[in-house]
């Protein structure tokens, strides 16, 4: 869902009017991860890029089931797409990867933000944890204490969530 407000201001005594279009966005609607609505004020421009972005991949997706094209270069960014290539004749374990995926994303969405930040720099973006560490200003164990923790959540979260996984998969 977006939601367009546009601000207008004038300063009569130079005559100078400033036009400012700012878009609500649900990060929900964009991202799988996202568990819950999550609102975030953006400018117009990047509002239509996302947009554009959303229905480049619909388009893709569309085009690759039409014409049953696996190209290895294409690739639209996301874990399920091994599920695709593996288990092309088996609509279970599509089923099941892409739900424990579901249960993976809302594991690591529902930790604190500096657990859930150093967890994904590490095993993400595949950053050291000297890295992480520097870049924070903190010290190693630390980082390494917080990843440890979140990923002992995270298994704690995803076990718990073994039958009911919460619907934030398109």
């Amino acid at each position: 869902m977006i939601i367009s407000d546009v601000t207008i201001t004038s300063e009569t005594s130079t005559e100078i009017i400033t036009i400012t279009a700012t878009t609500t966005i649900n990060l929900r609607d964009f991202y799988a991860w996202y568990a819950l609505d999550e609102l975030l004020e953006v400018s117009q421009d990047v509002a239509e890029a996302l947009l554009d972005g959303k229905r480049y991949d619909k388009n893709h997706e569309r085009s690759m089931r039409r014409n049953k094209v696996l190209s290895l270069d294409a690739d639209d960014g996301t874990a399920t797409t091994a599920a695709n290539i593996h288990c092309n004749d088996n609509p279970e374990a599509v089923f099941e990867m892409k739900e424990r995926f579901c249960r993976l994303c809302y594991a690591l969405n529902s930790l604190p933000a500096i657990q859930g930040r150093r967890v994904e720099a590490h095993f993400l973006l595949g950053k050291s944890i000297q890295d992480i560490a520097k870049t924070e200003g903190v010290s190693e164990s630390s980082v390494k204490e917080s990843i440890n923790r979140g990923l002992k959540s995270m298994r704690k979260n995803f076990s718990n969530n073994f039958h009911s996984c919460p619907a934030i998969c398109p």
